[in-house]
């Protein structure tokens, strides 16, 4: 796709304020700018991107009331409808300033918001703005919260300890544990997300971080069930120019030590930017994979601990078994990481970027997920695309240790890993020049073009 040379056209991101939804949402941002589009990123004071990491970007924050209570409570859900409920009016003066300042030739061509921030569709509309929806998960976990709202109608939801393991009739291999339900907060408030998310009335198109090879019939069945285009454009970071969109610093000293490693023997253990564990977790997984007598890499967030800063409540003896065979870091260059021969296996929370970024490499996964999508993306790698194995019992030394030498030594994750490294092919195959990303992509583009 040439750029467009003479008129640069603007348009306006509006991510959601959490890693998952701000990594995608920059790497649309840093695709389209390699387009010949300039960029314009409006974005909530609460987890506010680095503007020094995307010079090329404009920055404006949005002014919101929204209080950090329930962040802290764990109640994400009830944050997102604060937020969606307090901003519509401050997005509407963003976008009338963007307006403003932008010369004849800059003019915005569109809006393209998270689908979490919905109220950023309304507030495009009243002043007559084009806008595409930015869906950051996977289209099977969009089919699953969509059937949230039926199955509370037909009283399957909240569903009898008894029924957890039966699989949802419309929804295999998905079973009534792993729908994209709340740990915390209200039910009540999931389905109203859900409702307003569904409920798309004035978008031009819905783009999705995903890949045909992947989620065709899934993408099938959305595309049947929505009346604008659907634009599959996934892994993002496969086409995204390369740089780093983390929210936190990331500690680049680990790819050193990996390269002091054997081929695939590294197990890569992180758990994501969000969940938290107790301390006696946290030392059943540091003996499991100290028991596993496999070298390893571990993300231990600052912070993640409950009760505690970072790792200062691990026993000095412990410590010392892992400086043996394994390397903690606060935060790791994951794609990086999934790169590097050394590793072999991925101890992942199923977030989709994580688990996009390891089939993508390759990387065979154990999947231990927390909440919501997590649940749907690891039923799906263990049971669909079957590349991972699922680690369903509570954090016991034992189990750990198990699970991962049957990951990293057992036949069963050799023959991951050969599945894997086919399933990345295909991947490679949708990214290049007349695959089904890279055609979607351009689709993308002349839509915006031609607005």
């Amino acid at each position: 796709m040439e750029k467009q040379g003479k008129r640069r056209r603007r348009v306006v991101l509006v991510p959601a304020p959490f890693q998952g939804h701000i990594n995608p949402m920059l790497q649309l941002g840093s695709i389209l700018h390699s387009n010949g589009f300039s960029i314009t990123v409006v974005h909530a004071q609460y987890n506010s991107p680095n503007p020094s990491i995307h010079p090329d970007f404009s920055f404006l924050p949005l002014p919101d009331t929204s209080s950090d209570h329930n962040i802290l409570a764990g109640d994400l859900i009830a944050f997102v409808l604060q937020l969606n409920t307090n901003c519509k009016a401050r997005l509407q003066e963003c976008f009338a300033q963007v307006m403003r300042q932008q010369g004849p030739d800059d003019g915005i061509a569109c809006v393209v918001h998270d689908e979490i921030m919905y109220f950023s569709e309304a507030a495009a509309k009243d002043l007559k703005l084009p806008s595409i929806v930015l869906r950051t998960a996977s289209a099977a976990t969009f089919l699953a919260r969509n059937a949230l709202i039926n199955l509370k109608a037909e009283g399957h939801i909240p569903f009898p300890e008894s029924r957890s393991l039966d699989s949802v009739p419309e929804l295999i291999p998905i079973r009534f544990k792993d729908l994209p339900l709340p740990i915390f907060g209200k039910l009540e408030d999931t389905l109203q997300l859900v409702s307003k998310v569904a409920n798309i009335r004035t978008s031009l198109a819905i783009i999705y971080n995903t890949i045909d090879c992947l989620e065709n019939s899934s993408l099938a069945k959305l595309q049947q069930q929505c009346q604008v285009p659907s634009f599959p454009i996934g892994p993002m970071h496969s086409f995204a120019p390369a740089s780093s969109t983390s929210l936190l610093e990331e500690d680049n000293s680990c790819l050193a030590w990996l390269d002091q490693q054997s081929c695939n023997s590294v197990i890569y253990v992180s758990l994501g930017s969000i969940a938290f564990m107790d301390v006696k977790q946290v030392v059943e997984m540091a003996w499991g994979l100290v028991n596993s007598q496999q070298p390893f890499l571990w993300v231990v967030r600052p912070g993640s601990i409950r009760g505690a800063e970072w790792i200062e409540i691990l026993s000095k003896n412990l410590k010392e078994s892992i400086s043996e065979r394994g390397y903690i870091v606060k935060w790791a260059p994951q794609k990086e990481v999934l790169a590097h021969s050394a590793v072999g296996g991925f101890l992942s929370h199923c977030g989709w970027n994580s688990t996009l970024e390891s089939i993508c490499e390759g990387v065979p996964m154990i999947c231990r997920p927390s909440f919501e999508d997590q649940r749907v993306n690891a039923r799906y790698v263990s049971h669909v695309w079957n590349v991972g194995l699922e680690l369903e019992s509570e954090l016991e030394r034992g189990e750990i240790e198990r699970v991962v030498r049957r990951l990293m030594v057992d036949e069963e994750g050799k023959d991951m890993r050969k599945r894997g490294k086919n399933l990345k092919e295909r991947i490679e195959l949708c990214i290049k020049e007349g695959g089904s990303s890279n055609n979607s992509l351009n689709k993308l583009i002349e839509m915006i073009v031609s607005i």
